[in-house]
C-alpha cells in the first residue's frame, strides 16, 4: 500500500495528525514536536506548532516533514505554557504553504489557532455562512475573515473569530454544531486548550494526563512518546477545554460512533489504541480470519512492510506455514518532492522495496498486504518476486476490496481508478500477475475490531456513508479553489449507498 514512486499510481493517502497540550513549566514546543513526530505516518505534506505564553500565540510552519521543518533553536523560541500541532496531508486544498496548519485568525480579544483531522462534507454551506456573519457584524475584527487558505480548516478558525462578544468556548458551542462531516480538532486561544470530535467520532481522538497538565493527540502512541498516561477517548460530539481552572468538558451534539474502520485496517501506528483494542492485536487477528477465509498451499508466508507485517503473522499462526520476511523496505524514504527520473520510475517500487532473493527463490509465497487500490503497486510487487524466482505468489488482503471513495478525511482514488470497482475477484488477480488472490470478509475484518458493525464508518468498503453527503460538485479536495463556482444554495443529501452513488456520478 502506497509503496509507488509515481504520484499517480499511489495508494490512499494519510489522514492528518493534531497534538495539543496545556502544561505550564513545561516545553510544550518540544512536547509538540514529539507527539508530531510520533504521528508523522498521518501527514507528510506540511507541519506546525502554535505556542501561547498567556498574551501572545507563535505560530511556526512550514512545507516538509516534522523533522524538517523545526530544529532545535526554532523550538527554544516558542516559548509558553499551551501548544497546539498539526502534520498535514491535504484532503482539502492544495498543498501550499497558506494551507498549512495549525491556522491562526484575530479575535476580539486576542487570536485563535486550529488544527484538524478530517474532512468537512458541508464546505460551501459553511463558506456562505461566513460571508453571512461578514456581512451582518461590521464589529469583526479588521482581517479576521479574509484568508489565502482554502481549506475547510481555515472556514471553521474563520468562523470561530466572527463571535466578538463570545468567549471562544462560546463560539464553539455556536460553531461546532454546524459542522458536518469528519472532523477531530485541537485548538488554543491564549489562555485554553480545546479539542472537539465530530459526533460520528470518525476521526480518532484521545485524552491524557501528564504530572502537570493535559494532552490531546490523534492517536494514543502520541500520548506514550511524550510520557502521557492515556485517560480516555474524546466521545464522539464532545468539547474538551483546559485551562488553569482545569479540564472541562461539554457536549455539542449527541454521539453517534461511526469509527473510521480503515484507521483498524492502515492509518493508524500499530501500537496506538482504539475502543480499547491494541491495533496490532487486531490485525493479527484479521490475519487469522484471512488463513481460514482464503487457505492456500504454501512454504512461506511474507509482509508487504510494514503495512503488511501483522496480518501476515496472523495468517502464519493459523496456517501453520512458517513466516519469513521477503522483501526489504528502504526505512529512510519518506515524502519526497523530487520527481523520479523515468529509468526510476520504470523501476518503481523497489525504490521502497527490495526482494531477498535467496529467501524467495523457488518458494510458493504467500505475501499479504493491507490493501489494493489501483492495483499498480501490487502487479509491480508480482512481478518483481517472479523476477526473484518466485514459485507461485497468492497474495491475500487484509481489507475487503475498496470500492468507493472516502470523503472523511482519507485521499484514495476516484472512484473510477480503484480496480476493485466492476471487476471480479478473478479478473484483478489475473490483472496483478498473481496465481490466487484473497481478500477478508467485511464480516471477518469487522469481528476482529470487535466494535459493532453499525459503530464503524465501511464506506469505503460498502458505500453507504454514515454522514449525509451533497452533490457530487460540492465536493473533491479543491472546491474552495473553484473560482468559478456562484451556485451555492442549498443541498440534496443522502446516507444510503444509493444516494451516495447518486451523488458520485453526478457530471
Amino acid at each position: 500500500m502506497n509503496h509507488d514512486v509515481d504520484p499517480h499510481e499511489r495508494g490512499p493517502q494519510d489522514a492528518c495528525g493534531v497534538f495539543g497540550v496545556w502544561a505550564p513549566g513545561e516545553e510544550v514546543a518540544k512536547l509538540t514536536y514529539f507527539g508530531l513526530y510520533a504521528l508523522q505516518h498521518r501527514g507528510q505534506e506540511s507541519a506546525g506548532i502554535a505556542v501561547s505564553n498567556g498574551s501572545q500565540i507563535m505560530v511556526f510552519k512550514d512545507m516538509g516533514l516534522v523533522s524538517q521543518v523545526f530544529d532545535e533553536s526554532t523550538l527554544n523560541s516558542l516559548r509558553g505554557h499551551l501548544a497546539i500541532g498539526h502534520a498535514r496531508y491535504s484532503t482539502t486544498g492544495a498543498s501550499v504553504w497558506a494551507n498549512a496548519q495549525p491556522t491562526f485568525r484575530p479575535t476580539a480579544t486576542g487570536g485563535i489557532a486550529l488544527g484538524h483531522n478530517g474532512n468537512l462534507t458541508n464546505t460551501l454551506e459553511l463558506q456562505t455562512w461566513l460571508a453571512e456573519r461578514d456581512a451582518a457584524d461590521r464589529s469583526l475584527i479588521p482581517g479576521a475573515l479574509s484568508h489565502e487558505a482554502t481549506t475547510d480548516t481555515s472556514l471553521v478558525t474563520a468562523l470561530l473569530a466572527t463571535y466578538p462578544g463570545y468567549t471562544i468556548e462560546q463560539a464553539a458551542m455556536k460553531v461546532l454544531p454546524h459542522l458536518r462531516g469528519a472532523f477531530s480538532l485541537a485548538f488554543m486561544d491564549e489562555e485554553t486548550l480545546y479539542a472537539a470530535r465530530d459526533p460520528q467520532g470518525v476521526r480518532p481522538l484521545v485524552l491524557g494526563r501528564l504530572e502537570r497538565g493535559w494532552v490531546v493527540a490523534s492517536e494514543t502512541a502520541a500520548l506514550d512518546i511524550v510520557g502521557a498516561s492515556y485517560v480516555r477517548e474524546v466521545v464522539p460530539g464532545e468539547l474538551i477545554c483546559v485551562d488553569g481552572a482545569g479540564l472541562r468538558s461539554r457536549k455539542f451534539a449527541e454521539p453517534d460512533p461511526k469509527g473510521c474502520l480503515f484507521e483498524y485496517v492502515y492509518l493508524a501506528r500499530p501500537d496506538t489504541m482504539i475502543n480499547g483494542r491494541r491495533l496490532h492485536s487486531v490485525r493479527v487477528g484479521v490475519g487469522r480470519t484471512l488463513a481460514r477465509e482464503f487457505p492456500t498451499d504454501a512454504d512461506l508466508v511474507i509482509p508487504v512492510p510494514e503495512s503488511g507485517t501483522p496480518a501476515a503473522i496472523g495468517y502464519a499462526e493459523e496456517s501453520g506455514i512458517p513466516y519469513g520476511q521477503g522483501l526489504v523496505k528502504n526505512s529512510y524514504v519518506g515524502r519526497t518532492f523530487i520527481q523520479p527520473s523515468q529509468t526510476i520510475r520504470q523501476l518503481g517500487i523497489r525504490l521502497k522495496l527490495n526482494p531477498l532473493r535467496d529467501v524467495i527463490a523457488g518458494q510458493r509465497l504467500v505475501v499479504v498486504d493491507d490493501s489494493i487500490v489501483r492495483g499498480n503497486t501490487q502487479r509491480a510487487l508480482v512481478r518483481m518476486l517472479r523476477e526473484a524466482g518466485a514459485a507461485e505468489i497468492h497474495v491475500r488482503i487484509s481489507s475487503p476490496p475498496v470500492k468507493w471513495p472516502c470523503f472523511y478525511g482519507i485521499d484514495f482514488a476516484s472512484r473510477a481508478e480503484l480496480v476493485a470497482n466492476g471487476l471480479s475477484n478473478d479478473e484483478i488477480c489475473r490483472s496483478i500477475g498473481a496465481d490466487s488472490l484473497g481478500y477478508v470478509s467485511l464480516d471477518g475484518l469487522v469481528a476482529a475490531t470487535e466494535v459493532a458493525m453499525d459503530g464503524l464508518c465501511r464506506a469505503c468498503f460498502d458505500g453507504i456513508y454514515p454522514i449525509e453527503l451533497p452533490l457530487a460538485e460540492r465536493l473533491g479536495k479543491h472546491v474552495l479553489e473553484d473560482a468559478t463556482r456562484t451556485d451555492i444554495d442549498g443541498l440534496a443529501t443522502s446516507s444510503t449507498g444509493i444516494g451516495a452513488e447518486d451523488a458520485l456520478a453526478r457530471p
